[in-house]
């Protein structure tokens, strides 16, 4: 089913950071809603979506006056300070709309004649590799994170069916990478995976953040479980993944790959750099 597309005209493009995002100055959301419609986001108990009548995943809306808003925002936020942007909180920069769009790559080109000081890109789609020209030009003000929260197919069509396939995610991180942008791979949230997992990760970057739903959704695990998440790993007998203790057997399979300085747990993985 495709979600319901609207056009509508925003008052501001940046929020100020808060919350788990507190480390960043803005948030920076081109869309709201997203087609991906993963069951454990946390977006899903936030006003955005409760108060919405059409479920999550079934809508989005496009903020068409972003790009302009961009232009005249960044600089009135430099007068007050460093200007550092998550791109994007509560929705994915790169959905499927954004084929058509191209208002995530608009903004990105607006950000190269008002540069921001650092920005953070977070998606869970390969359609970020379309804007490696663009995000060259920013050079090291930009970090790239895309999700990767398991490596088996069987888990992500339980957890997110909608969302891009892991073999393109793994793919695309590599590509990236390999044109010499900053990457990471975000493990957020941790979902079932083989002991290979570490391997690939380890084949397409340097770099890995690891996070849980206790950690992660904002509440301690409240939200996710108000989502019923817990009950979707049971039904399908991956009740014992769902365990606060998890993440620290997989850090420690990760560490027979990754260095302990490239290893981020939560949110400091999602902070900008020092």
């Amino acid at each position: 089913m495709k979600p319901s597309i609207q056009s509508r005209t925003s008052r501001t493009i940046l929020t100020k950071g808060s919350g788990f995002l507190n480390g960043y100055s803005h948030t920076l959301n081109p869309y709201a809603g997203c087609a991906f419609g993963c069951s454990y986001c946390y977006v899903r108990r936030m006003p955005i979506a409760l108060f919405r009548e059409e479920d999550w995943g079934e809508w989005v809306d496009i903020k068409e006056n972003g790009v302009a808003l961009l232009k005249k925002e960044i600089p009135k936020a430099k007068k007050k300070g460093k200007v550092s942007i998550f791109m994007s909180s509560s929705t994915d920069p790169y959905q499927p709309i954004e084929y058509k769009t191209e208002l995530t790559r608009s903004l990105l080109e607006a950000m190269l004649e008002e540069t921001p000081d650092f920005l953070f890109l977070q998606t869970r789609s390969p359609l970020v590799t379309r804007d490696i020209d663009l995000l060259k030009k920013l050079g090291n003000q930009v970090l790239v994170s895309i999700t990767v929260e398991t490596d088996l197919e069987s888990v992500r069509k339980i957890f997110a069916p909608q969302a891009p396939p892991i073999g393109g995610r793994l793919k695309a991180l590599k590509e990236l990478r390999e044109a010499g942008i900053p990457v990471q791979a975000a493990i957020a949230p941790l979902l079932p995976c083989s002991e290979d997992f570490p391997e690939k990760l380890h084949r397409a970057v340097n770099r890995v953040t690891l996070d849980d739903f206790f950690m992660g959704d904002g509440s301690g695990g409240k939200r996710t479980e108000q989502l019923g998440i817990r009950k979707l790993f049971e039904e399908h007998n991956l009740g014992d993944w769902y365990d606060r203790k998890t993440y620290l057997k997989i850090k420690n399979r990760l560490l027979e790959k990754f260095s302990e300085g490239n290893i981020f747990i939560s949110q400091e993985g999602f902070y900008p750099p020092n």
